[in-house]
């Protein structure tokens, strides 16, 4: 039987950004910390860290965020970069200021550039991080683009090919589905993640993409009532409807 692992409060709490724990022991000695409805004034004590944790203990009369394996389903505005580092608007500016403390720390799923909209994942979980990215995986990913100019027929039969070259790639492209929606919108759905590869497609063609969103990733879809900049924790369910239909699958 596996033992449920155990930790200090304020350790706990720190890791999980509500402070340094000398602020976590501000909090307990204010009453501030809760378990099962009971003051916990002593933020040395030792709890065991179980999975209903969050629904057990309130901090300053909240619940307890979740303690591990964060999966965050964000609809990525415009203008918007994924990188820590990078300056200006990140991601990571629209998730409470304590999750940007978290140990360890929440990182996206991938990356939409900034000039691209959509679905976009965040996760502490570093080992669900590299599944869903890893080439193994090949889990499907579909945008919707509109482009400058019209389609001109034949990129359909080239996307499908599984022989359509990037220039500087030194390998073909994996086969991706094209769905014309009008001359100058298309669905375009591919199992790889090069770098700027939407776009890169249609440019080999002589097109350019004016707007890029991306509507799934496996078989998990953007809600349509998630405005942009908003977002939501994934159930366990849904999470496993990433790998769905995927040689990587649960």
């Amino acid at each position: 039987m596996t033992k449920t692992p155990t930790s200090r409060i304020d350790r706990l709490l720190s890791a999980l950004g509500y402070g340094s724990r000398t602020d976590v022991a501000r909090i307990a000695r204010s009453g501030g910390v809760r378990l099962d409805g009971n003051r916990i004034t002593d933020a040395t004590q030792r709890i065991a860290v179980a999975p209903d944790l969050a629904g057990r203990m309130t901090v300053m009369g909240q619940p307890l965020d979740p303690v591990a394996g964060l999966v965050i389903l964000l609809h990525k505005p415009l203008g918007m970069t994924c990188s820590h580092k990078d300056e200006g608007a990140v991601v990571h500016d629209l998730l409470p200021a304590r999750w940007r403390r978290r140990t360890p720390v929440i990182s996206t799923i991938g990356r939409l550039d900034k000039d691209t909209s959509g679905l976009l994942l965040l996760t502490d979980d570093g080992g669900l991080l590299h599944r869903v990215i890893s080439p193994k995986s090949r889990i499907a990913k579909t945008y919707r683009a509109t482009l400058a100019r019209p389609l001109d027929g034949t990129e359909q039969a080239r996307f499908a090919s599984g022989r359509f070259m990037l220039e500087s790639d030194d390998k073909p492209l994996l086969p991706a589905v094209l769905e014309p929606l009008s001359n100058t919108e298309a669905r375009l759905t591919v199992t790889e993640g090069r770098y700027h590869q939407v776009r890169r497609m249609f440019a080999a063609t002589g097109n350019h993409v004016v707007a890029l969103h991306r509507e799934t990733l496996g078989g998990l879809s953007l809600p349509d009532e998630l405005a942009p900049g908003e977002w939501r924790l994934l159930r366990v369910d849904e999470v496993a409807l990433i790998f769905q239909n995927t040689p990587d699958g649960p």
